[in-house]
């Protein structure tokens, strides 16, 4: 009994995920051929402006006309081959020129021979990488390859190996050429077409990965002094902290503030970069592993060309990310010593003033036990002098009691009745401050 898939429940990237293992198949490539391939940084709307110029590329030729764009498409159009593929950061184009009347074996044919004039101009994105390839069957002995193909490359020095177990000889210079152009050339000896396909395709990626990867090296290089300038005015700062040097903190925090700043520039200007450095330079490598290469007597091998130039510059790479992330965390580690020493600054002020007020609420409150009592003073004199109108008043009457006597006997009276009624007051007001400070 059979189970029928439409009856479960299929994850909507299932079959994406299938397909994707599939989205950027080798080529077949007959020998001999010419193939240019180019690279180019583009954004999101230079690629959809691209997607359009290959559509007036389909016109032009007389072909069928793409309406939706791919991430791999491939164009067949009589001995023309364009193949389009889009990346994350570039999209690349390999042009393959399939005509065997193309003349002297050389580079004056290339991939770009059969377009129309003017299209290739008209492309937009950066161009990174720009070489051609030149795909010839293989003579009898390498040094009759070295002397005729030697020209091809303008004198330069070559670097040559003969991967896949000696079934071709590859040459280049890794430079760039009179046309702006870098050069390969591929010499087969017994590989298929399929074979012939993914060699070319390996090659291709080297090199575009290689000069992807090396993108990084110049904003390393520029940021690499300026690192080393914050890394000894960190050091400086620090070792003074180390001394319990005098030092002027607001200053100083600031200045920590300002390099925190500029090196958070960097890490967002550098940090894909870098990590896009390694990524494609493991990718190198691993091209690199599947060459399978043997060495060509007195040249280079690819392998140790690549080792020994394109290791080192990723190296650099690395070495100013890592230096950037501990600049970072060393400046993190500065900036809390001295918010903890601008808050100890703080709090030895903070109990300066706490001491300070607390004396002069002692003063306070000396003096205003003092106003106390001349208050009971001045309360008690006006308060004696009403009593004595009071009294007058009773004697002229006919009261008969001793005047001076009763007044006399009114002030200390007066004087502790004022009293009390001053210190009960002061008392109130007390408790009620404590009962709402114990609510709050």
């Amino acid at each position: 009994m059979s189970c029928q898939l439409d009856q479960l429940d299929l994850h909507p990237l299932r079959d994406e995920i299938y397909e994707e293992l599939h989205s950027r198949p080798f080529q077949v490539i007959p020998c001999p051929a010419r193939i240019t391939h180019i690279a180019l940084l583009a954004n999101a709307e230079q690629k959809q402006s691209q997607f359009r110029h290959l559509q007036v590329l389909h016109q032009l030729l007389g072909c069928a006309v793409p309406e939706h764009e791919h991430s791999c498409y491939e164009l067949v159009c009589g001995d023309l081959r364009v193949r389009r593929e889009m990346h994350m950061e570039f999209t690349s184009y390999t042009f393959i020129n399939l005509n065997r009347e193309t003349g002297a074996p050389d580079f004056t044919q290339t991939g770009l021979s059969l377009l129309p004039t003017g299209w290739i101009e008209a492309l937009e994105g950066q161009v990174v990488g720009a070489f051609h390839i030149a795909l010839e069957p293989m003579t009898d002995s390498a040094e009759q390859d070295l002397q005729l193909i030697r020209p091809w490359f303008e004198g330069m020095r070559l670097v040559g190996s003969s991967p896949q177990q000696g079934s071709a000889r590859v040459w280049s210079s890794f430079r760039l050429h009179s046309d702006g152009f870098g050069r390969f050339t591929i010499l087969n000896r017994d590989m298929s077409d399929s074979q012939v396909g993914r060699l070319t395709q390996r090659l291709i990626e080297i090199e575009i990965y290689r000069l992807m990867s090396l993108l990084a090296l110049p904003m390393a290089r520029s940021i690499s002094p300026s690192l080393a300038d914050m890394d000894q005015t960190l050091a400086e700062l620090t070792q003074r902290l180390a001394d319990n040097e005098q030092v002027d903190e607001k200053q100083i925090l600031a200045e920590l503030t300002h390099m925190a700043a500029r090196i958070e520039a960097y890490r967002a200007h550098s940090t894909f970069r870098f990590s896009a450095t390694r990524a494609y330079h493991q990718l190198v490598l691993t091209r690199l592993d599947e060459l399978r290469e043997d060495e060509l007597s007195g040249h280079l091998t690819i392998r140790e060309f690549m080792t020994r130039r394109l290791t080192p510059a990723v190296k650099t790479c690395e070495s100013v990310g890592y230096r950037l992330e501990d600049l970072s965390r060393r400046v993190d580690r500065a900036s809390d010593m001295m918010r903890t020493r601008v808050e100890l600054s703080i709090q030895h002020q903070n109990q300066e003033l706490l001491s300070s007020m607390d004396k002069r609420s002692q003063v306070q409150l000396m003096m205003q036990h003092t106003v106390e009592g001349f208050s009971v003073v001045a309360i008690s004199y006006y308060l004696v002098g009403l009593l004595k109108y009071l009294v007058d008043a009773l004697y002229n009457s006919g009261v008969e009691f001793d005047k001076s006597l009763v007044i006399g006997v009114m002030i200390p009276v007066v004087l502790f009745t004022v009293w009390f009624s001053i210190r009960r007051i002061h008392h109130h007001f007390i408790h009620l401050a404590d009962k709402q400070g114990n609510e709050s």
